[in-house]
């Protein structure tokens, strides 16, 4: 997500069009889309990047997973179809049915179903992915990763996260907008920089591991395994 695009305002006069603008995007295969701050601020979505191959910074983060994987917030499934083809088994999850729709249509497999909700596999998944930003689903990035702690095996399990660009830490509400007056429905959505997202992983039984970037893009590999526990945890024992 970027802050550098501004999407146009909304025509005078015209209330918003409460649709899906993102489910919309997707079927299109490209933008424009952005996310619309309630203090009005916008961020600019990458619709036409998540609708097409995987990309050398998605590539370097292919390379890493092990095993069984878990894309959380698959979208249009770039990364599920290229996982398939790399030999793993791969499941997309995605609430956005238009999404999960996509995903099955170029062959993967995905469940329209949220993260908090029952899932096939919990604690036996080997690597679960948070890619374009998705440390921000629920608005709680530590509650959304103590859930992942319990879909993963408590053995060696891997969670590689796409950060923020820049050193930030928020929580937010934003709603999709195409820039042509269809907004979507609000939701609760975070912002987690390199540095956030390393505390709140040693805070949530995660131990932080490698972290690099490909161009503006950054990422970092967390790892669990059955002696690691949450720090408060620690220090009450």
């Amino acid at each position: 997500m970027s802050t550098e695009e501004h999407a146009p305002e909304q025509p005078p006069g015209s209330g918003p069009r409460h649709e899906d603008p993102y489910a919309h995007a997707l079927q299109d295969g490209r933008g424009p889309l952005y996310m619309r701050r309630m203090d009005g601020e916008v961020l600019s979505s990458e619709v036409d990047r998540w609708c097409a191959a995987p990309d050398p910074a998605d590539m370097s983060v292919l390379r890493r997973c092990e095993g069984a994987v878990l894309d959380i917030g698959c979208g249009p499934g770039r990364l599920v179809s290229a996982l398939r083809a790399l030999g793993h088994l791969v499941l997309g999850i995605d609430i956005n049915r238009a999404a999960v729709e996509r995903t099955v249509d170029t062959g993967g497999t995905a469940l329209c179903r949220s993260v908090f909700e029952r899932l096939p596999g919990e604690g036996l998944w080997n690597t679960a992915l948070l890619m374009d930003g998705n440390i921000g689903i629920g608005g709680d990035p530590p509650v959304l990763l103590e859930r992942i702690g319990s879909l993963v095996t408590p053995r060696a399990s891997l969670l590689l996260v796409e950060a923020a660009a820049h050193d930030i830490d928020e929580r937010l509400q934003v709603r999709f907008d195409d820039g042509h007056g269809r907004l979507g429905m609000s939701f609760p959505w975070a912002r987690v920089g390199v540095a956030a997202l390393r505390r709140t992983a040693a805070a949530t039984g995660w131990q932080p591991g490698a972290h690099w970037s490909v161009g503006d893009r950054h990422f970092l590999e967390l790892k669990r395994s059955s002696g690691c526990r949450p720090a408060h945890t620690q220090e009450q024992g």
